[in-house]
């Protein structure tokens, strides 16, 4: 690549204003023009070489200019003569197209008194309140069509006019990926672990409807799904439940309650026994009742030594049993179905997680058995459930040995992953897992979402070290191959962007902050209005949000460490010591900025490995424009997620060399490993080896 000879060239843009030259920017200009073109089968045509190609051509010419000063429109016209010249006139017409209705576009759009209005509706668009706030009418089709439109418009308005340039340009060239941009305008926040308790104890209000307080378990699912899809219409990202089986036992305590109750109501209808009974007594017995393995004979006292009512209890407590145990599956069932049909319906909809396995209560059992089950049974024509993304937490003395109550329950998980079901793996007792843990506290789990985010720590406050509540503001990514690829022959250099990059998202991140601060209460009628975010409550409708924001946060995330060791080392981290070594440098470099970031803002900067492969796509097709196919770093699809290495490397390796980059990204890590063996086999094998989140696909 001959860019250096051209980093004291400046480019002139239209509008006479002067920026330094870049030539990823061409890069990028080229590569739309040959993705535009397609062949019969709407495949991409040309190749990533094909692209270098053309990039290295046009760089020479501009070389060969020997100028310090070089015209946008040259550059444009060397872009296509180098097109027409090398055979490609499809890619040349489109790119000529396309440049003229750009120059159309500019002169007719783009009058002072049209851009105005323009910006206007945009604004308008983009700053919701109370007055213009309308209810979309659900049409799939027209609402694809329309969101696409909403979305392409909403993003170029934030990249022209709400981010600051500097951060638009690295988003744009592929030096880092601002998640859910298009999204910037309206301030929303991304993910959530939503409090479904605090939703059902208080009640809570959709658009259209208030809803009190649940009384059974088959209302509990419904109002479960109906809060999700709530709350995700105020979020541009995942939506999640940190403790289901603990939230939901409260739903099987009521619904046996009243089985148990009617069930006795039937045998008395048809016998003389009610005669003998004192029935006021049995149901204010009934009503203290605070779980459902209680000993039967605690009614005995009813019976005045009879028998026969002795009998009658004994039957009454068994029917209600299996009665609830058969609306805790329908309730299960209902959950599941409800979330798949709204992903299927909804063109906005994100994954949903749960995380469960430890309420070691004869209700929370009951739940994440029938829902096990469910999963297993899929939701029709043998297909398997995608939704909701079920994460088992995994801890000793609960769930992980024999002995334990709930290990029927991790034996059960681990033969559904073997059946392909949708299962990951929380370790609570990792170091840093467990060192917010209070005991009996189930708000202190570590709770997971799809993507590997972890929800914990809190600079704010050491009390609200909680999951429920609380969520991430916004992430960013940094492509740390293309760090590597600039400097492979200097590792300071290679450290010096490291931490200009960092530098420069923590002040993106801050910058969307204002953007999602400065909204109120009202504009987030559900996250906030039915205080779902921790803290809402002490706020008016009217009220800003920024003070309560504070408690989310803020994610750096990076991908492709793996390739950044190559190009560095010759080798990744799972080849070489000395690679391992360099790695686990990066990332502890990484994490020490995000923490000085969280001690200086007094906000929750948190670093995170990112599993997004469109992102890792993304970056890679934009890389091998500018770098050509390098072995091994860009002559492959995607790059590397996170810390990852490759899933060629066997289980045991994969766990010796990702574990300790797991406590480094507090903000979110995973390892997605394969195994031939037992999926149970394998769990024990990370248990203890500081894991925090596990995805593990099982071949036969």
């Amino acid at each position: 690549m001959n860019e250096e000879n051209l980093s004291n060239t400046i480019v002139v843009k239209r509008d006479g204003k002067k920026v330094s030259f870049d030539g990823t920017k061409i890069a990028i200009a080229i590569k739309k023009g040959f993705d535009s073109v397609e062949n019969e089968y709407d495949e991409k045509k040309y190749t990533e070489e094909d692209i270098n190609n053309v990039y290295n051509r046009v760089i020479n010419k501009i070389i060969d200019l020997r100028k310090d000063r070089v015209k946008i429109e040259e550059i444009q016209d060397f872009i296509e003569e180098e097109l027409k010249k090398s055979g490609y006139q499809d890619v040349y017409k489109s790119f000529s197209e396309y440049r003229e209705n750009r120059a159309q576009s500019r002169e007719i759009f783009f009058d002072e008194k049209r851009k105005h209005k323009f910006l206007k509706a945009l604004e308008k668009l983009g700053l919701k309140t109370k007055e213009n706030a309308e209810v979309i009418l659900d049409n799939k089709n027209a609402m694809q069509t329309m969101s696409a439109y909403g979305s392409t418009v909403s993003e170029e308005f934030a990249t022209s006019y709400l981010i600051k340039k500097k951060f638009s340009e690295c988003h744009e060239n592929g030096d880092i990926h601002i998640h859910n941009i298009d999204y910037y305008p309206m301030g929303t926040t991304e993910s959530m672990q939503i409090n479904i308790e605090k939703l059902f104890e208080n009640g809570f209000s959709t658009e259209s409807s208030s809803i009190r307080e649940p009384q059974n378990i088959l209302t509990y699912s419904v109002l479960s799904t109906i809060a999700i899809s709530g709350n995700q219409k105020d979020q541009d990202g995942e939506q999640g439940i940190p403790a289901f089986d603990y939230y939901m036992a409260k739903g099987v305590l009521k619904t046996f309650k009243k089985q148990f109750r009617q069930t006795i109501y039937d045998i008395l209808e048809y016998t003389d026994y009610d005669k003998f009974i004192a029935i006021n007594g049995i149901e204010r017995e009934i009503d203290k009742l605070y779980k459902i393995d209680f000993d039967i004979e605690e009614f005995y006292k009813f019976t005045r030594g009879a028998e026969e009512l002795k009998r009658m209890f004994r039957i009454a407590y068994k029917n209600a049993m299996e009665k609830t145990n058969n609306l805790v599956y329908q309730a299960m069932e209902a959950f599941v179905h409800n979330l798949n049909s709204l992903c299927a319906e909804n063109i906005d909809s994100k994954f949903t997680t749960i995380n469960l396995g430890t309420d070691t209560s004869a209700e929370g059992r009951m739940v994440t058995k029938n829902l096990l089950k469910c999963i297993e049974e899929g939701i029709g024509n043998n297909k398997n459930t995608m939704i909701p993304v079920t994460i088992f937490k995994v801890k000793k003395g609960i769930n992980y040995d024999k002995q334990d109550k709930n290990y029927d329950l991790l034996v059960e998980a681990c033969k559904l992953i073997e059946e392909n079901k949708n299962i990951y793996f929380n370790f609570l007792d990792t170091t840093y897992n467990s060192q917010k843990y209070k005991e009996g506290d189930f708000s202190t789990e570590v709770a997971y979402l799809e993507n590997g985010t972890r929800i914990i720590e809190n600079v704010l406050d050491e009390e609200k070290e909680i999951v429920p509540g609380r969520g991430v503001l916004s992430t960013t990514t940094i492509n740390l191959p293309r760090i590597a690829l600039k400097h492979k022959n200097n590792i300071e250099d290679f450290f010096l962007e490291l931490e200009q990059k960092m530098d420069l998202v923590k002040d993106q991140l801050l910058e969307r902050l204002e953007i999602q601060g400065n909204k109120k209460v009202f504009n987030f009628p559900f996250l906030m209005k039915q205080n779902v975010w921790i803290d809402s409550e002490k706020l008016k409708e009217e009220d800003k949000v920024k003070k309560i924001l504070k408690q989310g946060i803020m994610k750096i995330s990076f991908l492709g460490l793996n390739e950044c060791l190559i190009v560095l080392k010759e080798k990744n981290h799972g080849d070489s010591k000395s690679a391992q070594e360099l790695g686990l440098q990066i990332v502890e470099r990484m994490r020490k900025k995000t923490d000085e970031f969280s001690r200086k803002y007094n906000l929750n900067f948190m670093l995170a490995g990112e599993n997004n492969m469109g992102i890792a796509k993304e970056f890679i097709e934009v890389d091998r424009v500018i770098f050509g196919k390098v072995e091994n770093v860009t002559d492959k699809e995607h790059y590397t997620a996170s810390f990852e290495l490759p899933n060629n490397y066997d289980l045991d390796k994969k766990i010796k060399i990702e574990a300790p980059y797991h406590e480094l990204t507090n903000g979110g890590h995973m390892i997605e490993a394969e195994t031939h063996e037992s999926v149970l086999n394998a769990v024990n094998k990370m248990f203890g080896k500081e894991i925090g989140l596990a995805k593990i696909n099982f071949y036969n």
